[in-house]
C-alpha cells in the first residue's frame, strides 16, 4: 500500500498584550491520495483495511464516489458493510484512461469525502501531483485501488506503506 498525505497550514500572527506575538492558526486544509495495491484473490484483506475508514467518512455530510471499471456495487453489500447507502454514488464502466481526470474533477469540488478509483497501472508523478492538489483543494481523500495478479508479485512494485508529510520535515 502506498500512501501520501499532505497538510497545509496557513499561519498568521496577531499582536497581544506585552508586545509578544501570538501564533494563531487559520483553517487547516488537508488532502490525501492513497494508493492501495492489493491481491485480487484476497478481497477480505482489502475490506478489513478500508471499511473502517469508509464507515467513518460515511458519517460526514458529503458523498462517497466510487469510479468502478466493471462491476456495479451491490446495494446489499453497501448496507451490510455499514456504509450509508444514501451517500454512496457510483459511476461504473468508466474507462481507465478517464479515471484520473474524473477523480481530479470530483476531488476538487469538495462534494465528496472520498473518491475511489481503480487503475491497472502506477500513477505518473504528474498524475499524482494533480490528484494531491485536487484533494487538498476539496479537502478530500482519493483512494487509488490497484489490483495485482498473485503471479506477478515476484517482480515489480512491492507492497508497503509510504507516508509523505510536510508536518515532519
Amino acid at each position: 500500500m502506498h500512501t501520501s498525505i499532505y497538510a497545509n497550514r496557513s499561519t498568521s500572527f496577531s499582536p497581544s498584550a506585552g508586545n509578544d506575538t501570538q501564533n494563531t492558526f487559520g483553517r487547516v486544509s488537508t488532502g490525501m491520495i492513497s494508493e492501495v495495491v492489493y491481491r485480487e484473490d484476497q478481497p477480505l484483506m482489502t475490506q478489513l483495511l478500508l471499511l473502517p475508514l469508509l464507515q467513518q467518512l460515511g458519517q460526514q455530510s458529503r458523498w462517497q464516489l466510487w469510479l468502478t471499471p466493471k462491476q456495479k456495487l451491490s446495494r446489499e453489500w453497501v448496507q451490510s458493510a455499514g456504509l450509508p447507502l444514501a451517500k454512496v454514488m457510483q459511476i461504473s464502466q468508466i474507462a481507465p484512461c478517464h479515471t484520473v481526470d474524473s477523480m481530479i474533477r470530483a476531488l476538487r469540488t469538495g462534494n465528496y469525502s472520498v473518491v475511489i478509483g481503480w487503475l491497472s497501472e502506477e500513477l505518473t508523478e504528474d498524475e499524482h501531483f494533480r490528484l494531491v492538489e485536487a484533494a487538498e483543494e476539496g479537502n478530500a481523500i482519493g483512494l487509488i485501488m490497484r489490483p495485482v495478479n498473485p503471479d506477478s508479485l515476484g517482480r515489480g512494485h512491492l507492497s508497503g506503506l509510504k507516508i509523505h508529510s510536510n508536518l515532519y520535515h
